[in-house]
Parts: C-alpha cells; sequence; structure tokens
C-alpha cells in the first residue's frame, strides 16, 4: 500500500500540461504515492450541470490531499447558455468548485508564498521574499447574494440600518446585494497561522492588511482580532496597513515586508500584486490548507487558448508540488525540489515563452527533473 493517497485533478485547459508537468518531477521523486483522478471543471458543468461532482467530493474524503491543475469560471448567463440543452432552464447556477471545496472541507488558510528567483527576467527586485496568508472560507466570497435585492429585503436591512433607507426606492432589478461575512473565529485562527509560521521560519513581522477606517464591521473586527492574537507573539511585531496603501508600500518598499495576513477578496487581490512583483502568475503557487485536509494549485486559470500546446510556465505548479510535499512531511524531498527550481531558473538556459524563451512546459519540468 503507498504511502500517500493523493487525489490527482487536473480540470480544465492548461491545468492538464501542468499537471504532466508535475507528474515527470514526482515521478523523478519517486514519491511513494498513488494518484486517483477525479473529475472536475468546465466540461462537467456543460455536461452533468455539477462542475464539482459528488463522485469527487467523496474522492476528497478517501484521500489525504489533492494536487489541483486549473479550472475555467465564467459569468451566470454565460455559463447558463454552455450548459447541454437538456439541463438549461432548470435554474442550475456554476459555482466554483474551488470556493466550494475550500468551505465545505474548512480549507481556511490559503497561503501563497512570492519568492524572486534570482536569475528570472521577471522579477521586479530579486531580493523579495513574501507569503500572503489569506482567509478562505468567508468574506465577501461566502456566497451570499441577492438579485433582484427585494423590496422586503431591504426593507428589513433598512429598519435596522439607516443608511440602506436611499436604495428603497429603486426598482428590485436596479439593485444586488453582497454581504461580506467575518466570524471572530475565522479572523482569529488566520491570523494565528501567520503568526506561526512567522515564529516557526523566522519571519521579522506580520502585517495585517483591512480597511477599518471604511469598512468598519467586518475590517474592524479583523484587525481587533489580530491585536488580541499578537499579545501572545511579543517577539514578533504586528504591523496594520490598508490594502489601498498596502498595494502602493508594495511596489515602492516591497522587503519592508514579510508574512502578510487579509481577508478572502483582499488577500485575492494582495497576493497577485506579490505574485507580478516576482514574475508573474507562472511563479505564483497556493495552498488551501485546513486541520484536517489541503488541496494545492497554482493561482493561475486555465488559459483556454493555449490547451494542449506546452506552452505556459509550469513553475507555480512545481511549486505547488514542492508545497504539498512539504505538508505531507516529505521536508527532504520538498527542499530538493525547491533547490531544482532555483537551479534551474538561475542558469537561465530553459525558459517559457513568459520569461523570453521557447521551451515548452515539458521543457521546463524535464529541467526541473535533471537537478533531482
Amino acid at each position: 500500500m503507498a504511502k500517500h493517497k493523493i487525489a490527482w485533478l487536473p480540470g480544465d485547459g492548461t491545468g492538464n500540461d501542468v499537471m504532466e508537468a508535475a507528474k515527470i518531477v514526482l515521478d523523478t521523486l519517486g514519491l511513494d504515492a498513488e494518484f486517483i483522478h477525479g473529475d472536475v471543471g468546465w466540461e462537467f458543468w456543460k455536461k452533468e450541470g455539477e462542475p464539482l461532482p459528488e463522485r469527487t467530493i467523496q474522492l476528497f474524503k478517501e484521500t489525504d490531499c489533492c494536487l489541483f491543475g486549473a479550472i475555467t469560471s465564467k459569468p451566470k448567463e454565460e455559463a447558463e447558455k454552455e450548459l447541454d440543452p437538456s439541463l438549461q432552464g432548470q435554474g442550475l447556477v456554476y459555482a466554483s468548485p474551488i470556493v466550494r471545496a475550500r468551505q465545505m472541507f474548512d480549507l481556511y488558510s490559503n497561503m501563497r508564498p512570492c519568492k524572486a528567483y534570482v536569475g528570472n527576467p521577471l522579477n521586479y527586485r530579486n531580493d523579495i521574499d513574501l507569503v500572503v496568508f489569506r482567509e478562505n472560507t468567508e468574506g465577501l466570497y461566502s456566497g451570499v447574494e441577492f438579485y433582484p435585492a427585494s423590496d422586503d429585503l431591504r426593507n428589513a436591512i433598512a429598519e435596522r440600518h439607516v443608511k440602506m433607507k436611499r436604495f428603497l426606492d429603486l426598482p428590485e432589478e436596479d439593485v444586488a446585494i453582497s454581504m461580506r461575512i467575518f466570524t471572530r473565529k475565522a479572523c482569529q485562527r488566520i491570523v494565528r497561522q501567520a503568526f506561526e509560521y512567522a515564529k516557526e521560519f523566522n519571519w521579522k513581522s506580520v502585517t495585517v492588511i483591512e480597511k477599518p477606517n471604511v469598512i468598519r464591521e467586518t475590517s474592524g473586527l479583523m484587525v481587533r482580532e489580530a491585536r488580541k492574537v499578537a499579545e501572545n507573539y511579543p517577539d514578533i511585531p504586528l504591523w496594520e496597513t490598508n490594502i489601498d496603501a498596502m498595494c502602493m508600500w508594495l511596489l515602492k518598499n516591497p522587503t519592508d515586508y514579510d508574512v502578510l495576513v487579509t481577508s478572502n477578496m483582499f488577500g485575492d487581490i494582495i497576493s497577485d500584486l506579490c505574485a507580478q512583483l516576482v514574475g508573474g502568475l507562472g511563479f505564483a503557487p497556493s495552498g488551501n490548507i485546513g486541520d484536517n485536509y489541503a488541496l494545492f494549485e497554482p493561482t493561475h486559470g486555465s488559459a483556454p487558448k493555449y490547451a494542449g500546446m506546452y506552452k505556459v510556465n509550469p513553475t507555480a505548479m512545481i511549486q505547488s508540488t514542492r508545497m504539498m510535499l512539504d505538508w505531507l512531511g516529505e521536508k527532504e524531498m520538498a527542499q530538493d525540489l525547491e533547490n531544482a527550481i532555483a537551479t534551474v531558473i538561475k542558469e537561465e538556459k530553459v525558459r517559457t515563452y513568459d520569461m523570453g524563451g521557447s521551451n515548452t512546459t515539458l521543457d521546463m519540468a524535464n529541467e526541473f527533473a535533471k537537478k533531482l
């Protein structure tokens, strides 16, 4: 019996290409694991009206963790049009499989390392090394939304909040409402994750990024709880900044920061900015981590126009694989892979199109494998 059971979900488009690259590296490392293929993504939405089939949910329950490629997502109306004709008109609504998996399995910590590798021509600076901790289950991604916003709903809110009254005279179809929901528990545990990481790896600071001067209740709750958690880590200073100012400061002084922690939507935004500082989404891995399960994926999309062309940069996928190895306790393999990534990029011999080269996805994977 294999030591590890891993759900293997390539997903859509170039997700298949980069997962093939990951398999080359894992085979070279000799990871003792059973990889079990799962169905997920756009094709299953079109054929079955469900991008995350129940059989795949069951697969999560039977495995130690998941390695995920990429998926295609489209707005509500476009998604409806692409359904099989037999499924149209049934009220089916597309929902992101990744967001659903995060919430279903309480993968509350989205960890996104952003490290500049020497030799990467796309680096903003060569000395950037940041880690973003993004709360992964709540906030604006909670999915509590209303359209059209009925008169009854708006009147009920107006009874409790005077600022809703100016929206009461509008037609229902002219108003949409999305709810930004924070809980004390979620705020506490994501901040605690950030501090624990900083403590374990000797990072010098933790910065909480919110907007409490305007979004007073939800951002306010996050900042207040961050201050309480920080009291348990007296050797690690807590810095506080607003999301808009942080975008500016990261461009101006990126090396001033170490571990960043924030809520779901702000985390999505700030981690993409950090990714661009170190070369773009081709270098941006992530781990969706809970107490009992984890799902690892590159942060880029499925790039359908490049599907099957083996053109895209697999580094984010390989870095996500490294994060998975580390989470599984395969520390030596993870470090070997980290060294291989750094060496290949530093040598500047094998590069995909985004780096100004002409090598393929699999060329990069094979070069990483050689260094192992």
